[in-house]
């Protein structure tokens, strides 16, 4: 049975707030709709939205304005992180962080524009998805949201339509310097995949600090010799491991000053062990921070977790990301 026969309070205040971004009163209307089923429908289609109204017409109306109507949607994400800066617990801080990660959106249907078979590491399986480049910004009052975001298209695919084909490196840079053009405060952090050298000498060039998990045979220079990092941590003896908590636990941490082989300027190091005896290393960071102890690195680093995590988690369970099956890419 259709449940909702008005607009909850937030979507009446978004209306007021976003309205006059919108040509008409349908228009609106269709905008008001859509946000309440994002929030409540079960199923978060255009016809599962639609359906979840008392009083509505057919569900092409709201599908048109999603695909056809000449909104701009550019407009519209200014808009919504302007309105963020408007309260003390969501606006950019010079502490804030900037985490930037991507994450497959599955679908069901192989003639989507711009999915893919893409391979999921949490389920060990190719499955066709969208793959989402997403920059998010956590406040340090521990609060997150979305700053922008792109879209990877496969290379075969982009060479069969004719169109310019941009890898996660290309767009991880492009995502970055949206940042930097916005003034937009704080620290980048990202997991190895996004570490890569090209990445690191971005993020310095654009004057902008990070803190970046490292995989283990990345090479650094080391009195004259390269070296992998792991062959580096594993001559650091016991004794010169400090110790460090880390929320409720302990961890054992090493950290010095060395060259990362290809990044530009002098790079810091932090190699944490669960155990102060134990043989090998359960992570290692990078950091053009080089003044920064060890638990602010730690703090920012673990920021990642509510920047990409729990939204990548949020969209997909609660705002129904991976529910739209709609062909056209923009809608």
């Amino acid at each position: 049975m259709p449940a909702i026969v008005e607009f909850p309070s937030v979507v009446l205040e978004d209306l007021k707030q976003f309205g006059p971004l919108f040509a008409n009163a349908p228009e609106r209307q269709h905008f008001g709709m859509y946000l309440t089923g994002l929030l409540v429908a079960e199923r978060k289609t255009v016809s599962g939205i639609n359906r979840e109204f008392a009083v509505t017409t057919d569900q092409s109306g709201l599908n048109r304005w999603l695909t056809e109507v000449d909104w701009d949607a550019k407009a519209l994400n200014e808009k919504r992180l302007d309105s963020w800066q408007c309260h003390s617990e969501t606006r950019y801080a010079a502490h804030g962080v900037i985490a930037v990660d991507n994450t497959l959106m599955d679908h069901a249907g192989q003639h989507i524009e711009e999915v893919g078979w893409f391979w999921g590491h949490a389920e060990q399986r190719h499955k066709i998805a969208h793959d989402y480049l997403i920059a998010q910004y956590v406040c340090p009052s521990r609060r997150h949201y979305p700053l922008e975001f792109r879209r990877l298209v496969k290379q075969a695919q982009c060479e069969a339509e004719g169109r310019a084909f941009r890898d996660h490196t290309q767009w991880f840079q492009e995502l970055v310097d949206g940042v930097v053009a916005h003034n937009i405060p704080g620290d980048f952090t990202l997991d190895c995949y996004f570490s890569s050298v090209e990445n690191l000498n971005h993020l310095h060039a654009a004057s902008r600090g990070y803190v970046g998990d490292l995989k283990f045979n990345r090479k650094l220079v080391w009195c004259g010799r390269v070296k992998k990092a792991s062959e580096w941590a594993a001559r650091i003896p016991p004794k010169d491991r400090k110790r460090v908590e880390i929320g409720e636990g302990v961890q054992w941490y090493f950290t010095k000053t060395v060259r990362l082989a290809g990044v530009e300027p002098p790079v810091r190091l932090l190699i944490l062990w669960g155990r102060k005896t134990a043989a090998e290393p359960v992570k290692m960071l990078v950091t053009n921070r080089l003044s920064w102890e060890a638990s602010r690195l730690l703090r920012v680093y673990r920021r990642r977790w509510s920047g990409t995590e729990l939204f990548h988690r949020d969209g997909q369970q609660h705002l129904g990301m991976a529910d739209c099956q709609r062909r056209g890419g923009e809608g």
